[in-house]
């Protein structure tokens, strides 16, 4: 098993700006990295749902892996999504990951299928692990069901904890069922949980939880970072309702490209007005909108 266990804390879900050919702009994408890790981030969720992962090749993919750590970002601050339906894919991009430094894999289950029972889905993980080949890993299950459509029961956890206890080590938790991620730290204490939304970032910590995985921590990474350095004094509660209306300045709308037209807004970079389809810009007034919001929050 890995030494680099990744540790707890707040990690973004990063953006991955592109330039006027859709193609990824890494010298832009490697500051947007170093800036959110020295604003307090403990690491980066690489090639996420934010990231845009699956409007990319599989090679796509493994060039930013390449690019981000040949760049010196270094491993143990970063978890790689590696999730495909083919697990043939999932198993080479893995291995890339792996072979360049990254031990920590956030992994997607297989997602166009629907009606697969547990066996089928530990069946997937089995031979993804196995085709790996390795044990200098540690895998995070990425639980999407808005996007998936596929959900992780408590028993399938019990099977795959049980078959690989070094290997499959915590999931994301993008359910937004507060419950649902309180049941698994209980069921399974010692088990890595992340939220996947800031809102959630305090109770989750109380649960036994390990932090959260967040697309909005691109531009709140400070505040929610103030939750998790103090979530154990007094100041705890304030802090998380102030990293909660931050939140909810951007939900209802398109992550991916709010997200980035806010960046370009606020940093007077128009790099980031670049997002492949399907995702699609939203209109000028509401990102002024969001804009105001987020000064009257940050000034308050």
């Amino acid at each position: 098993m890995s030494t680099t266990i990744l540790q707890p804390g707040v990690y973004v879900a990063n953006l991955t700006p592109m330039d006027a050919s859709l193609q990824p702009d890494v010298p832009l994408l490697i500051n947007h990295l170093e800036a959110l890790l020295a604003q307090g981030a403990q690491g980066i969720a690489l090639l996420g749902t934010t990231g845009e992962a699956n409007s990319f090749s599989l090679q796509e993919r493994k060039d930013l892996i390449t690019a981000v750590t040949s760049a010196g970002i270094p491993g143990h601050r970063l978890m790689v999504g590696t999730g495909c339906c083919a697990y043939t894919d999932t198993i080479s991009l893995t291995r890339h990951a792996v072979e360049h430094g990254i031990n920590s894999i956030l992994m997607l289950p297989p997602f166009y299928y629907k009606q697969i029972n547990d066996q089928g889905l530990f069946r997937y993980f089995q031979t993804v692990i196995e085709g790996v080949g390795t044990t200098d890993m540690e895998i995070y299950l990425y639980h999407f069901p808005k996007m998936t459509g596929v959900n992780f029961s408590i028993p399938l956890l019990e099977m795959l904890i049980e078959h690989y206890p070094n290997q499959v080590v915590g999931m994301k938790d993008s359910s937004g069922d507060l419950e649902h991620s309180k049941s698994i730290c209980k069921h399974f204490p010692g088990f890595r949980l992340f939220a996947g939304t800031e809102k959630y970032l305090l109770d989750i910590l109380h649960a036994g939880g390990s932090g959260c995985i967040s697309a909005t921590a691109n531009v709140t990474v400070g505040q929610c970072t103030r939750v998790f350095q103090n979530w154990q004094n007094s100041q705890a509660e304030a802090l998380q309702s102030a990293a909660t209306a931050q939140r909810q300045v951007f939900e209802g709308l398109p992550f991916v490209s709010i997200l980035k037209q806010y960046l370009a807004e606020t940093t007077g970079n128009s790099q980031w007005l670049h997002v492949r389809p399907p995702n699609a810009l939203v209109e000028d007034e509401k990102v002024h909108e969001i804009v105001s919001q987020m000064k009257d929050l940050v000034t308050t």
